[in-house]
């Protein structure tokens, strides 16, 4: 079995930390490499060079507690998971993304899908989403959908889509329609549905065992014929 490499994106908001759950519970299995990626953006600074370096060093220190607040949400579920983090500077969001995920070699990256996610920003470009990360992408979204947008049917996503999509719950009726209305091929939306402890796998057999199944073999009788 080849030994995957995930990439989740870390940010503080809760559709970031239960889509790490919903990871864990459904996707994640044993002896892949899971990468909690955090991505911090340099807030306008001024005065003095020095004061410049310890703001820095505050936002990257920020990004280090809130990845390992996530990495605490790993080791609760799973002891063995094989965790590793990665804070990085970058202006773009999603540019740096994509490119760790080109350094690391990850071949699936976990979102979780909230109102101002980087997708919808990049989307908003006209970008090739697949080419751009170039992995396979799960944006999953919790399923608190307003009744009247409940009702909408989602658009089609793709081939390799989920059908429960469903559209963003935005506060403006428009901004949310223009959301629903953005290109999202080759993602695959997901509902979540998180247990609020592990479920525990239970073992099943593929194949009975031979030896517990015990043929019996009967001779026909053959009717003989009166001639």
């Amino acid at each position: 079995m080849d030994v995957r490499r995930i990439v989740v994106v870390v940010e503080d908001v809760d559709a970031a930390r239960t889509a790490l759950r919903w990871a864990l519970h459904n996707f994640i299995r044993h002896g892949d490499i899971l990468t909690l990626l955090h991505v911090f953006s340099p807030r306008p600074m001024g005065g003095s060079r020095s004061s410049r370096k310890k703001k820095m060093r505050f936002l990257r220190l920020e990004g280090f507690q809130l990845a390992l607040s996530f990495k605490d949400i790993c080791n609760s579920n799973f002891f063995n998971t094989n965790v590793e983090m990665i804070v990085t500077e970058g202006d773009d969001e999603a540019g740096k993304i994509g490119d760790v995920i080109r350094e690391i070699g990850a071949s699936i990256l976990v979102v979780g899908l909230h109102d101002r996610s980087f997708l919808y920003r990049l989307a908003m470009t006209h970008t090739d989403l697949a080419n751009h990360f170039n992995c396979r992408v799960l944006a999953i979204k919790a399923p608190t959908v307003p009744p009247l947008l409940a009702t909408k049917k989602p658009r089609s996503v793709g081939s390799r889509a989920s059908s429960s999509a469903t559209p963003s719950p935005l506060s403006s009726s428009d901004a949310s329609a223009y959301h629903h209305s953005l290109d999202f091929s080759q993602i695959e939306i997901g509902r979540l549905e998180v247990p609020e402890t592990p479920t525990p796998k239970v073992p099943y057999q593929i194949c009975p065992d031979p030896y517990s199944i015990l043929w019996r073999w009967r001779r026909r009788k053959s009717r003989r014929k009166n001639y």
